[in-house]
């Protein structure tokens, strides 16, 4: 059940779960802001909480309207696409070759079945950017489990509409959106770091802070430079009536 209380002009979602923490989000495109809290915490406490996050609740609507977002695909011939942070024009040709994705200098050839639909390119699209992903982070987690001090058992690649990576410290598996395929080999490795903590922390408190400003000391410069790059266009009418988007969590 969603619970609204008004905060002047802002109108905060609280969602009662069976959790330990209480957790504050931000969602585009509006800032619809979102509380999810324990089951024991009442709502006077929980408007008092939100109270003290208004400063921060602002800056995050703030910058979700100021956020460039990507066009929407149509997957035609010099559309831009980007892998790993460079551009690519894109090149469409009709075989009867298997369906795939290929690059070659500044070219992205997209190979697809003649008379394919816009769907079932993006569809082959997809599933190249989620196998980039998937040769490119068992690496980085080889790389950063003895200096972490953690053992990932289990990764998982996906598109995720709110976030850029999560993990189950229980099951210690990290999944990732295959839109990081998309952004700078850096933001790859801050988001795998980050997940990767949150297998020692799993709140974004002062433990966690301290213990990131330990593993990876710039990772608030990557941060903010993930932040900045534009994002997926999303269809916001369809997906408005659930999570959606790329969202800031206190």
């Amino acid at each position: 059940m969603v619970t609204k209380i008004e905060l002047g002009e802002i109108a905060v979602e609280v969602v009662k779960k069976d959790i330990k923490n209480i957790h504050l989000s931000v969602y585009p495109p509006a800032g619809r802001v979102r509380i999810s809290a324990p089951l024991r915490m009442n709502l006077d406490t929980i408007r008092i909480f939100a109270i003290s996050k208004l400063g921060w609740i602002k800056r995050q609507q703030k910058k979700l309207q100021e956020q460039e977002r990507e066009t929407a695909r149509e997957y035609l011939d010099r559309e831009s696409h980007y892998v790993w942070g460079k551009r690519y024009l894109l090149r469409v040709v009709e075989s009867n070759m298997p369906p795939g994705v290929g690059l070659k200098h500044t070219r992205m050839y997209l190979h697809v079945r003649p008379g394919s639909a816009d769907e079932e390119k993006r569809a082959v699209v997809e599933e190249w950017y989620r196998e980039q992903l998937k040769q490119a982070a068992p690496s980085l987690i080889s790389k950063w489990e003895p200096l972490i001090g953690v053992k990932v058992e289990r990764l998982f690649v996906q598109k995720m509409k709110t976030k850029w990576g999560s993990c189950n410290p229980k099951a210690r598996s990290i999944r990732l959106n295959t839109d990081l395929a998309k952004k700078p080999p850096g933001c790859l490795e801050y988001i795998v770091v980050h997940e990767m903590v949150h297998l020692l922390e799993p709140t974004h408190g002062s433990r966690f802070v301290s213990l990131m400003d330990k593993f990876m000391p710039n990772w608030q410069v990557c941060r903010a430079e993930l932040n900045r790059l534009p994002v997926r266009h999303e269809d916001w009418a369809y997906w408005l009536s659930g999570p959606s988007g790329y969202r800031w969590t206190k």
